[in-house]
């Protein structure tokens, strides 16, 4: 899925930090390590002693952030901040996180990676109630539960807000005083805790964004808790005890980067496992394994590793060109693979290819990355994906909400292969994937969501069941 259609796979990245003096430059730089989760837009929202002062915009960080006057505004000791892809809302400024809520009793600042699947309901309910919206993105609705409220304090304002909201979220607010994040029941999304050396106190989407600020790594937030930091220090609560892991698979397969721990396992690790279980599934004769970067390339490693077929560079990525799911019409995305891939012709011509790739949606990308090696010279093109068929929506955050998007939802394995001009096609087990990935926890599917592939919502899906009876 590595130059699929992501307009339909759609994810953001968090990052906050509580008692360091230079937080939002800190926020900026943790960000940068988050910037594959989100392309769109980014914003950073700083607590100088209550005082909160934000700045969001679109484009990549370091284009939002191009002045740096802009950074030296934001001041403070404290500060959250946001990388945007559209799970929900549009592509506007208004849309983009994180957002800063001025009241009368005090202000709050508020991040989401995920989606509420619930939101419609919600928003439906908050303006017949008299409420009112600057964006259309359902991050906006917690801040309304929270103000309606009636109990007595924020946190458990904020503790009653949360049981309201369902589906996948990870949360990031700042107020005056505290900094708070909070996990959906299911821990869809990765929320990692670490600490600097200074003490500060650091959360964060990925703990590879604890690594780049060379922050310790404490532990992850675990489903359904609340975590509470302020001067007093760490504090760990929790909103719901009704709470089961199912971690989205595809944070594994594609999501995160290779050098960040999801609940203990290393992604590398876990996609060169995908690849070692893939070879044992799928064996074929063939000259050499290359993988389509950058996702794909440790599961083309353990593919390799365990065939004993020899790991090529068979395919080079241009690094400064843009990710070519963001751009706007299919038809551009498309036209940008060339621009962003190129096949080696002197490593494949004349050669039996083994494709390994992360995962296909589509299938339209994954055709001409066939044809690009095919026009390259390759004398066969035998494609191994390292996941399941994507089959079923998601509503978790990755914004798949049609099976008509999903080439192997209308498709037998053996019509993809013709599609996608392969000379043979064959994606990993769902047992392997599992297996591969190895959390082991007590959970169905040892922890993981695998809805996409098998159809099996570890939730009620509430505005979206119609879709799926539909579907």
């Amino acid at each position: 899925m590595s130059y699929e259609v992501r307009s339909l796979n759609e994810e953001c990245g968090i990052f906050g930090i509580w008692g360091h003096q230079e937080a939002s430059r800190v926020t900026y730089l943790g960000l940068h390590s988050l910037q594959h989760r989100g392309q769109e837009g980014a914003g950073i929202v700083s607590n100088d002693h209550g005082n909160l002062k934000g700045y969001r915009n679109l484009g990549l960080l370091s284009e939002v952030f191009a002045n740096p006057d802009t950074l030296d505004t934001l001041t403070g000791e404290a500060a959250i901040g946001h990388v945007r892809y559209a799970t929900s809302g549009s592509g506007e400024v208004n849309n983009i996180q994180p957002f800063l809520f001025k009241f009368y009793d005090g202000d709050f600042a508020l991040a989401h990676n995920g989606n509420l699947i619930n939101a419609k309901s919600l928003r439906y309910q908050i303006e017949n109630e008299g409420g009112i919206f600057h964006s259309n993105s359902d991050t906006e609705i917690l801040m309304h539960l929270i103000r309606k409220s009636t109990e007595e304090t924020f946190d458990r304002r904020l503790k009653e807000a949360l049981t309201q909201v369902k589906g996948g979220f990870a949360y990031l607010l700042l107020t005056d005083t505290a900094m708070y994040a909070a996990l959906d029941p299911n821990a869809f999304r990765p929320l990692a805790i670490g600490q600097m050396a200074n003490g500060a106190y650091v959360i964060s989407s990925e703990t590879c964004a604890l690594d780049s600020i060379n922050a310790r790594f404490i532990r992850d937030v675990e489903p359904g808790e609340l975590i509470k930091i302020d001067d007093s220090g760490l504090m760990i609560d929790s909103f719901t005890l009704d709470t089961t892991y199912s971690i989205c698979a595809m944070e594994y397969i594609y999501f995160a980067r290779p050098d960040s721990n999801i609940k203990g396992i290393n992604v590398h690790r876990a996609r060169k496992n995908m690849g070692i279980a893939l070879a044992k599934e799928a064996k074929i004769e063939a000259d050499m394994v290359i993988g389509v970067p950058n996702s794909s390339l440790s599961a083309a490693s353990g593919y390799a590793e365990a065939s004993g077929i020899p790991y090529e560079m068979g395919l080079v990525k241009n690094q400064y060109i843009g990710r070519t799911f963001i751009q706007p019409t299919q038809e551009l995305r498309e036209q940008g693979v060339r621009m962003k891939l190129s096949a080696v012709r002197g490593i494949v011509e004349g050669q039996r290819v083994i494709l390994v790739d992360d995962s296909i949606v589509r299938g339209t990308t994954c055709k001409r990355i066939v044809r690009l090696l095919k026009d390259a010279g390759a004398k066969e093109v035998h494609v191994r994906i390292s996941s399941p068929p994507l089959k079923f929506p998601c509503f978790y955050g990755i914004d798949i909400q049609t099976k008509r998007e999903l080439i192997a939802a209308n498709h037998s394995l053996e019509e993809i292969c013709q599609i996608i001009e392969a000379d043979s096609l064959e994606f990993l087990s769902e047992s392997g994937l599992i297996e591969a990935i190895g959390l082991d926890l007590e959970a169905p599917y040892s922890g993981l969501c695998m809805a996409y592939f098998n159809g099996d919502y570890p939730t009620d899906l509430y505005d979206y069941q119609a879709t799926v009876d539909c579907d």
